[in-house]
């Protein structure tokens, strides 16, 4: 009897339609989607009810701010290595819709409910314009993932600042602790970035490595801040700065090609109608 039931068990597997079986990749694009909604958790948790309740545990809400930030940049980790594998080896189906979905609450709900939380917890700030800027940020990303869907552009180029960059440089302006409209012209400005037509290359091979890399730095500066550490609130407020000068400066680089690239066709057009 066990035997049959192995065997039942096996073939109902093979008879699996194609479209409901996982791969690898897709296992990756849930720990992607785990982590978006785990950060929406410790952001809850940790800062907002701490706040609501009067509690003064500074300590417990930066903890709180460091793991949900650090759970975005794991998710972009699972995004980076679920777009490798599925190169690699396969994916299924269904693996662009999960990866899009998954996106959207890692790097679209998680930020925009990052920048929410900050307009209620933060004295400067204004609660329901930080709730507008906070929609704006996901309305962003979910025009950029549906218009990701729809278009097909060049090999090895996004258009548009990536999601994963997006979120990252969204939570990167909050914890730079500026004045609040500096901060809400800046979130609104990444917003703006996601969802325009400036090219952004795909992380693959040395950019890929580059980007892990500075990854793994930003989980290390957000853990020196969280626990404390000497210079630790110095060395984030640095690599925040890093990442918003990042996003900043790819877009003129960008841009700048392009009106390098019109000039040189005009050019050869030129060259051409000459007798």
């Amino acid at each position: 009897m066990p035997e049959a039931d192995e065997e039942s068990d096996a073939d109902g597997a093979e008879d699996m339609p194609l479209s409901m079986r996982l791969s690898i990749a897709d296992t990756l694009t849930l720990g992607n989607a785990t982590c978006g909604f785990m950060a929406v958790y410790f952001t809850t948790t940790g800062i907002l009810i701490p706040h609501l309740t009067g509690s003064e545990e500074t300590g417990m809400a930066r903890h709180s701010a460091a793991t949900a930030v650090i759970l975005m940049l794991m998710a972009a980790i699972f995004d980076l290595f679920d777009g490798l594998v599925a190169r690699k080896l396969r994916s299924s189906p269904m693996g662009a819709e999960l990866d899009n979905l998954s996106d959207l609450i890692s790097f679209g709900l998680a930020p925009a409910y990052f920048v929410l939380v900050y307009g209620m917890v933060a004295d400067d700030a204004h609660q329901r314009v930080s709730a507008l800027a906070a929609i704006v940020v996901l309305l962003a990303v979910v025009l950029r993932l549906a218009r990701f869907s729809c278009v097909t552009l060049k090999d090895g180029m996004f258009q548009g600042m990536p999601s994963p960059f997006g979120a990252l440089t969204v939570v990167s302006i909050v914890l730079l602790e500026l004045p609040f409209v500096p901060t809400l012209l800046a979130i609104i400005g990444v917003a703006w970035l996601m969802v325009s037509r400036v090219e952004y290359p795909k992380p693959r091979g040395v950019l890929a490595v580059a980007m892990l890399s500075w990854i793994v730095g930003a989980m290390g500066l957000l853990a020196a801040w969280a626990f404390d550490a000497p210079g630790g609130h110095l060395l984030l407020q640095t690599g925040c700065a890093l990442q918003v000068v990042l996003g900043a400066v790819i877009p003129l680089f960008a841009t700048a090609r392009r009106v390098n690239t019109f000039r040189d066709n005009r050019r050869e057009a030129r060259a051409a109608q000459l007798p």
